[in-house]
Order: structure tokens, then sequence, then C-alpha cells
């Protein structure tokens, strides 16, 4: 791999650890960033995706490893954040091979950084992770998907952003812009529409969008490059991240987002601008904490339960009221409340672990 000075990255932000996989047998090329460790072991899923860099591959480790250390301490759950990604290669028949390498790497941190499912790997992806790792979550025969779970949330938060705006949770007959409709969402597509809401839909992959109008007759299709400028109640990011920029912002015509994709902001700034706007963003790490907390209900040593898992997800509505409030009473963005939230967590328990 080449040179690249980590302490430049604008991702870095005080990460613990950064791990660099190199496998020369099997290609593998990879990144597990930790990013803090103080409430507990890292956690975090692994991503399999096609970088168009080794540096592109390594600013996504190090940004979605810092979300997790904030979705971890929002939610009250007891580790921190981590996150793995595997460069994929276009049509490669490695995969297999590549994730036995990788495993290895984790195995070599001992329990510091437990991980399972995220873009790109599905269930047998973790199963064939966890028959060679103590250190996997979401196993098929425990917690299993997060993407059920993490769907869930996004809809917990989303009649949580509806009583602090409207009154009330109902969703049935408001309008939701949903950008992504693979596994989070294409369940929360259906939890939606099951309800009675209007549905806009967009995903760059065909075979979603023909399953879409398979399955829910009346929901409209326009394009991915489209998708923000619906004029909505709820914009619904579920694709990749960075949806949220200068640029994007002004065009939006929803009075809220939600959804369950990750780093939705390009930068802090972004959530200023959304707040100077009017539009009501529930932070992403809160939004789409369901499948964390479903995972990491594994390691509970009381044994998985999926009714606590159940209580927790659907406390998140609970959560994004408070921000709200907050946001409200100190006129700062959603943003900017949730991470000082997360910080009085994270780094309090750093105080006393000194």
């Amino acid at each position: 791999m080449k040179n690249i000075n980590l302490a430049k990255l604008p991702e870095f932000n005080n990460h613990e650890l950064v791990v660099v996989g190199v496998d020369a047998p099997s290609g593998l090329r990879s990144f597990i960033a930790i990013h803090n460790t103080n409430l507990g072991p890292a956690v975090g899923g692994t991503r399999y995706w096609q970088y168009h860099s080794e540096q592109a591959a390594l600013s996504d480790a190090l940004r979605l490893s810092r979300a997790m250390t904030y979705k971890c301490a929002l939610v009250g759950v007891p580790y921190g954040g981590g996150k793995g990604v595997i460069i994929a290669h276009r049509n490669n028949p490695k995969k297999k091979r590549f994730l036995g390498a990788y495993i290895k790497r984790v195995n070599l941190l001992g329990g510091n950084f437990y991980t399972g499912e995220d873009v790109g790997l599905n269930g047998d992806d973790v199963a064939f992770m966890e028959r060679r790792s103590r250190f996997v979550i979401g196993r098929q025969k425990l917690g299993g998907s997060p993407a059920p779970w993490a769907a869930l949330g996004v809809f917990a938060a989303i009649q949580g952003a509806f009583e602090s705006l409207f009154g009330g949770p109902a969703v049935g007959g408001r309008s939701f812009a949903l950008k992504g409709i693979g596994k989070v969402g294409s369940i929360l597509c259906r939890l939606l529409y099951e309800r009675g809401a209007r549905i806009i839909a967009a995903d760059i992959n065909p075979e979603r969008v023909r399953w879409v109008r398979r399955h829910f007759r009346g929901v409209k299709i326009v394009s991915p490059a489209e998708i923000h400028r619906q004029k909505v109640d709820v914009f619904v990011p579920c694709a990749l991240g960075g949806d949220l920029n200068k640029g994007t912002i002004r065009e939006l015509h929803s009075q809220i987002v939600c959804g369950g994709a990750n780093n939705q902001l390009t930068s802090s700034e972004d959530g200023v601008r959304l707040h100077e706007r009017g539009v009501l963003y529930i932070p992403d790490y809160l939004a789409g904490a369901g499948g964390l907390i479903n995972v990491v209900a594994e390691l509970d040593r009381r044994g998985y339960s999926r009714k606590r898992v159940l209580r927790k997800v659907k406390a998140i509505r609970g959560t994004a009221k408070k921000i709200i409030k907050l946001s409200r009473r100190y006129n700062r963005p959603t943003s900017e409340i949730a991470d000082g939230l997360a910080e009085k967590i994270f780094l309090k328990r750093a105080k006393i672990n000194l």
C-alpha cells in the first residue's frame, strides 16, 4: 500500500488504532479502524466495496468508525466504535479468500473489535466468518441480519420526528422520498407502505426498482439524482451516504430528513445548513442504530433477548424527541445536539478511567 499520512486525513479523529490488512496469497487489501473504546470493545460491521483508491477505503473506515462511537454512546450500549472495510475487485471470485485472510486480522485483535455484516456482505458471508472467529456478531442463529432492526429504528425515529412536528406518530397519508431500496430501504418501504404512507423511491439497481414495482403498487419511481428534490414530508436516505451537501440541501423540499444511510452529512457545516433552512434532521447514527442494538445484544452476559432488543430499538423514538426538544430550546442544529450528548457519555467515561 502506498504511504498515506493518517494524521492529515480530515476523517482522522484521534482514532486509537488503524490496522492495515495486506495478504499477498489472497490479494486482500483492507483496513480496520478503531475510533474509541472508552465504553468497551469496538464494534462495527465490515464493508466489502469497490473503492476507487486505498485512501478512499481508509477514509471510509475512519468516518464510519467514528460514527459508531457516537451511535453506541447515544443508544446506551457499552461498546466503542470500529469499522472494517475490504477493497473488492470487479468480478473477483476471491471473496471467500479475502474474508478468510481478513478474519485472521480480526482474531489478532483478541476481542477488541467485533464485526459482522455491512454493505457488500450477506448472511452466508457472516456464517463463513463466524466459523473462523469468536468475534463475529449478527450470527444467523442469534441476532441474525441487522437490516430489519435498522429499518425499525429508522421508523421509530420518524415517529419521534412526527410527534415533535405534527403532534402524533402516524405515517398514514404522509409522503416519503426513499433513496436506496436495498436491505434496509426495502424493509422500511414495507413498514411505511403497510401503514398507508405515500412513497416515492429510487435506486441505482434496476432489479430493486422492479422488485418495488412488483410488491408495492402505487409507489412512484424516480431517478436517484432526482429523489432528494421531491416535495414530501420526509426525505429518507438509505443508500451509501454523503447525500447531504451544500448543493443538495438547497434543493430539498422536505420538512424532515431521516434515514438509515451512514454519514449522510458531507461536513459538520451541512448540519448547520439544514437547521438554517428549517429542515429537521434526525442524526443518521441515531436513526440507523437499530441494527447495532440487535447485534451487540448477542454479547449480553444474560444471553440474547429479542424482547430487550425491541424495547431498546423503540426507545430511539424518545431519544429523537429529546434531541429535537434541545435543538429548539438552544436553537442549535440537531447534529450538534446529538454529538454533544454522545460526547458527554463516552468522554466522561474516559475521565473516570483515568
